[in-house]
């Protein structure tokens, strides 16, 4: 069975930077769609971003995109979201989904896996 550990949640100030990790077992990235969504109290989960297996631009979501890059290393067996400049909203719960398909997607219903979640807080 597919698991995900994630970690690098924490408390930042506005403008910082965090990257958060999500490491699978019993399977390698490279076979795997990596979805990024966050859920924030009183809201509904929402995509952040995703990763494909092929070659293909990366799916952000607008309020995210040209601040946060998403990136996987098959040596680590690891997918990064690196998240700069980040603001007061970006506090919330951060999972990572996994799906066993080449293409990923902001849907998440569609996805397989989940991990535990990681709090971010964005707070002075």
């Amino acid at each position: 069975e597919v698991q995900l550990v994630e970690s690098g949640g924490d408390l930042v100030q506005p403008g910082g930077s965090l990257t958060l990790n999500c490491t699978p077992s019993g399977i390698t990235v490279h076979e795997l769609a990596i979805g990024c969504f966050r859920q924030a109290p009183g809201n509904n989960r929402e995509a952040v971003s995703c990763i494909a297996t092929c070659q293909g631009a990366p799916y952000y979501a607008d309020s995210v995109r040209g601040r946060f890059n998403i990136s996987r290393d098959i040596a680590e067996n690891t997918v990064y979201l690196q998240m700069d400049r980040l603001k007061f909203e970006g506090t919330a719960v951060y999972y990572c989904a996994a799906l066993k398909h080449p293409l990923c997607t902001a849907n998440a219903a569609m996805y397989e896996f989940w991990g535990q979640g990681t709090q971010v807080t964005v707070s002075s």
